[in-house]
C-alpha cells in the first residue's frame, strides 16, 4: 500500500475522503449548483502519488486542497494535497447523473506534502498554490461551507474512519489544466506561520 509521512512515520491511508463543493466561489465557476448534502467521494490508497502526470488518456486538472490526517477520531494532522481530476470525464459522468470515481480515483490522482502536527484551531489556517511562481488558489475555512469541524461529524453519521486516513476538504476557486514542465508548489499557513509545503514539477 502507498503511504503518507506524518512526522518521522509512514501511515497507511486506507481511504482518501473528499468533500466536493466546499467553497461557493469553485462552484460557480464549475457552473454548478451548491447540494443540499455534503457531497463526499471517495479515492483509494492506490490513487496516491508523488508524480504529477499532466495527460492520462486525457487532459489532468488540479485542485489543490488542505488535507487533515486522521487518527483516533480527531484531526491530528494536516498537509496540502492535490486532488487530481480528468475533468472531462467528470463531466460526462456529471450529465449522467452518474459518480465520479472514473474522473477521480485513477493512479496517481491524489498528491500530497508531508504531514505537520495540525493546529488546535484551524479557524486561520489557508491553503496557497503557486504555478510557476503565480498564486492561482487560495482559500480555508472562512470560506467553506462546511469546515473541518463540521466535515468530520457529518461523515461520523455514515462513515468510519480509521487512523491515517485522509480528508481532503475541497478546492477554491481557480483550477485549471495541468502543464508538462510547470512548477506546482502548494502550501499551508497558519495565520503568518508555514506549517508545511509540497512541490512538484509536472511531467
Amino acid at each position: 500500500m502507498n503511504h503518507v509521512t506524518f512526522g518521522n512515520r509512514h501511515l497507511r491511508p486506507s481511504k482518501i475522503v473528499c468533500i466536493g463543493k466546499n467553497y461557493a466561489a469553485h462552484i460557480e465557476e464549475m457552473r454548478s449548483q451548491p447540494s443540499d448534502l455534503m457531497t463526499v467521494f471517495m479515492k483509494p490508497n492506490a490513487a496516491i502519488s508523488d508524480v504529477l502526470v499532466a495527460h492520462r488518456e486525457e487532459p489532468i486538472h488540479f485542485e489543490g486542497e488542505i488535507c487533515l490526517l486522521i487518527e483516533e477520531g480527531r484531526i491530528a494532522g494536516i498537509g496540502f494535497g492535490l486532488d487530481l481530476t480528468k475533468r472531462a470525464t467528470q463531466a460526462e459522468l456529471k450529465a449522467a447523473g452518474l459518480p465520479w470515481e472514473r474522473a477521480k480515483a485513477f493512479e496517481g490522482a491524489a498528491l500530497f506534502s508531508h504531514f505537520v502536527a495540525a493546529p488546535d484551531s484551524l479557524d486561520e489556517v489557508v491553503l496557497e498554490l503557486y504555478i510557476d511562481g503565480e498564486l492561482r488558489q487560495r482559500g480555508g475555512p472562512a470560506l467553506m461551507l462546511y469546515p473541518p469541524s463540521v466535515i468530520l461529524d457529518e461523515l461520523s453519521t455514515f462513515l468510519p474512519l480509521e487512523d491515517g486516513d485522509v480528508v481532503m476538504t475541497g478546492t477554491p476557486s481557480g483550477v485549471g489544466p495541468v502543464t508538462r514542465g510547470a512548477r506546482f508548489e502548494g502550501r499551508i499557513l497558519d495565520g503568518d506561520t508555514e506549517l508545511v509545503r509540497g512541490t512538484w514539477q509536472a511531467i
